[in-house]
């Protein structure tokens, strides 16, 4: 971490991952986290970047989340916010086509049909603005449906193994796949994962963007935004941990704020 410096208000911004980081996976942020994140924003600009799309991220954020956060960056950034307002979206299919986005869904499928679970349910793939969304074991599963098929792919590298066939079969067509959550993965263009999101902030000019995210290991979601050179990364396991990590940072009694 950079050595510390003093900052003026706006000059910070704290850029958090969704799931395990602000709130359990796919569960609604608490009270005491949301009234935490709106006393951070006293302190620096506070925005979120998920991959999942606007509609879930307020399903666990909250509906007013868009202007509860000074930036809202679904899908990666390719659908983004600014003070509650779209700044722009991107299109999957518009950017690789047709025939590569229908060949990866069908050999997706044909894939995922001969997976053995202990159950699958509905949605296997969701299509999102700027990426597919895969699940072998169906998005529409429970709760306690997800944790199991987690345990399950901790021990057989279920996501892990999928990832990579579909990485040798369309090596060269431009495809980067990502694992995060507990059950499923990404595909979206190269460049197209969190990292986006820096780019429609480099003309904000923040002093220092600090990211938070659980994901943050070679092949995780967060990983390319956390080490990447334009941001102070900080790893974390839990809702919990992201406050603890963010107290020690910015709410110290007359610590100056890092950058």
């Amino acid at each position: 971490m950079a050595a510390a410096a003093s900052v003026r208000s706006g000059e910070v911004l704290c850029l958090f991952d969704v799931d395990g980081t602000l709130t359990e996976a796919r569960q609604k942020i608490t009270q005491h986290m949301d009234e935490f994140m709106q006393d951070l924003r006293r302190k620096v600009k506070v925005g979120v970047v998920s991959g999942s799309d606007v509609d879930k991220i307020k399903e666990q954020l909250g509906d007013e989340v868009l202007t509860r956060a000074d930036y809202v960056f679904a899908e990666n950034g390719l659908v983004a916010y600014k003070a509650g307002k779209l700044l722009a979206t991107q299109s999957i299919q518009n950017h690789i086509g047709d025939e590569i986005l229908q060949n990866l869904i069908n050999y997706s499928l044909n894939y995922m049909a001969k997976i053995k679970l202990p159950r699958k349910r509905g949605t296997f793939i969701e299509f999102r603005n700027g990426m597919l969304n895969i699940s072998p074991v169906g998005r529409s599963c429970s709760q306690e449906e997800r944790i199991e098929f987690f345990e399950l792919d901790k021990k057989e590298k279920i996501r892990e193994r999928f990832v990579a066939d579909l990485q040798r079969e369309f090596a060269g067509k431009g495809l980067t796949f990502s694992i995060g959550g507990q059950i499923s993965f990404d595909v979206f263009p190269d460049g197209w994962d969190k990292r986006y999101c820096l780019g429609i902030l480099e003309s904000d000019n923040f002093k220092a963007i600090h990211f938070f995210g659980d994901k943050t290991s070679p092949g995780g979601n967060d990983y390319e935004i956390y080490s990447d050179p334009r941001t102070i990364g900080h790893s974390v396991t839990s809702p919990a941990d992201t406050r603890r990590i963010c107290d020690e940072l910015f709410f110290n009694s007359g610590a100056s704020i890092p950058s």
